[in-house]
């Protein structure tokens, strides 16, 4: 009884791993081939055989940050730095708030705010885009790095409920003890609360990071000019001929999210997963 179950066991582990192994492979295989694609010597897709390159070359690497003529790649990345980090910045500082606002106070409309925005959030952003630009538009806001951070950092704070959660976590009697020892509410926040809030701001800022550094739909409408466009604006732009090119552009702009991510993956896990727990 005990070899016949423990025969079972043994197949159903050794299937499952088969099945994970089958989808991380699906899921592994298209980021193997663009890596592939950006060493293509010769630069066009129409090359390749079957899947991949003919022959391989670092040249396109270099062309990237060399050839800048009609292609700026460069400027593109320092843009989409700019506009990542700014929104950042702004954005954790602005989410971070609202949460804590939201946890920690009690107010009439408090609980409607929280339902409106639960509702909006269903709704997919590109459904505000014509607004977004004609306000861009009356505000002289079109081809501004600076006006892009502000939406993004306007928007984050749309997402603050995973951050509620965090501070929901966080037991009130310390900041009543605090305020007995005559602490004010400023004073709770900058030396209590946030030191204990690291895991969410770090998932919190790598979120607001992440977002604009990768978007291609707003950048699009509201950058005209090639001077200012994002690495996703740019590479879009590349010609068919190109795909070296594209290739090469689209690993180089995901390392910095990689190293990101294996620097600060253990608090981002722990900052999502306890906010996770109260809304």
């Amino acid at each position: 009884m005990k070899k016949r179950f423990s025969m079972k066991r043994t197949m159903d582990v050794g299937i499952t791993y088969l099945i994970l192994l089958a989808v991380a492979f699906v899921f592994f295989f298209p980021c193997l081939w663009l890596i592939l694609a950006s060493f293509s010597a010769s630069g066009s897709i129409y090359s390749f055989e079957g899947f991949f390159p003919s022959s391989y070359s670092l040249a396109t690497f270099q062309k990237l940050f060399t050839d800048t003529a009609l292609y700026n790649y460069p400027k593109w990345f320092l843009n989409t730095l700019y506009i990542a980090s700014g929104s950042c910045v702004l954005g954790t500082f602005l989410t971070i708030l609202t949460a804590y606002t939201m946890s920690r106070f009690e107010f009439r409309m408090r609980k409607p705010m929280m339902k409106t925005t639960m509702v909006l959030g269903m709704f997919p952003s590109f459904m505000s885009m014509t607004a977004v630009y004609l306000l861009m538009t009356q505000f002289g806001l079109i081809n501004q790095r600076w006006g892009l951070i502000l939406i993004y950092a306007a928007g984050a704070p749309m997402g603050y409920l995973t951050q509620k959660g965090f501070f929901d976590t966080i037991p009130k009697a310390i900041d009543e003890a605090a305020k007995i020892d005559g602490a004010t509410s400023m004073q709770i926040f900058t030396k209590i609360n946030l030191p204990l809030s690291r895991p969410i701001i770090v998932y919190t800022a790598l979120t607001s990071f992440t977002w604009p550094w990768s978007d291609f739909i707003l950048p699009k409408l509201l950058l005209k000019e090639k001077d200012f466009y994002t690495v996703a604006v740019g590479l879009m732009s590349l010609d068919e001929t190109e795909f070296a090119r594209f290739a090469a552009g689209s690993v180089f702009i995901a390392v910095p999210i990689v190293i990101l991510y294996f620097f600060l993956v253990k608090d981002m896990v722990n900052g999502m997963a306890s906010g996770a727990v109260k809304g």
